[in-house]
């Protein structure tokens, strides 16, 4: 038995890594779980993986439910001069269905991670190595974890209340805008007329 050693990638917040191993006869549905838990996602929300190429361009996409958006074939027919077509005649696939190692054959696979597609996260994942695996582990797990998500990601990107407060709160804010104001900069709107001339 084997296992798979993956490295996971957050580009909006700085020195977030994630390493993530688990057994190659597992399934995606799996992949997808440990990932939500170890990064601090509420595990809630519709996701997807797609497996990419070295230039993370899109191969083929797993859901987690079956979207039924439209009917694929197996080997959908490419047209080589649209650079548009295989974003939108991917080859679909179901978490719970697909096996790791089954669907993954590059030794250094790439594969996104798309978690909540109404507030969009990716994660950016790739395959650092195949090793035996350890009959007193269980898999799968996180060994390595750097950075966490900002409460304002997690949520959406929407601030956070209790921050916006504490900026409101704060001093230095209308200090700053005090400074930068000039009272020969004063608009004198007595010499304005009805048509904006002066």
């Amino acid at each position: 038995m084997f296992y798979y050693k993956f490295r996971v990638y957050f580009d909006e917040v700085e020195d977030f890594v994630r390493d993530i191993e688990i057994l190659s006869n597992d399934n995606f549905e799996s992949l997808h779980q440990i990932l939500y838990q170890s990064i601090g996602l509420e595990g809630n929300e519709l996701a997807s993986f797609s497996l990419c190429d070295s230039k993370w361009n899109k191969q083929n996409e797993i859901t987690l439910i079956d979207m039924k958006d439209d009917e694929v074939a197996d080997t959908p027919e490419y047209d080589e001069e649209d650079g548009y077509a295989t974003k939108t005649h991917l080859p679909k696939f179901i978490m719970k269905d697909s096996i790791l190692n089954k669907m993954i054959s590059d030794p250094h696979q790439h594969i996104l991670y798309e978690y909540d597609f109404l507030n969009p996260k990716v994660f950016y994942i790739e395959l650092m190595k195949v090793a035996k695996a350890d009959d007193g582990i269980n898999y799968p797990r996180c060994t390595h974890k750097e950075q966490e998500l900002p409460k304002s990601i997690k949520n959406g990107h929407l601030p956070d209340p209790d921050e916006l407060l504490e900026d409101l709160n704060n001093d230095d804010l209308f200090d700053d805008f005090e400074d930068g104001y000039n009272e020969e900069d004063q608009l004198d709107l007595g010499s304005i007329d009805e048509f904006g001339s002066y």
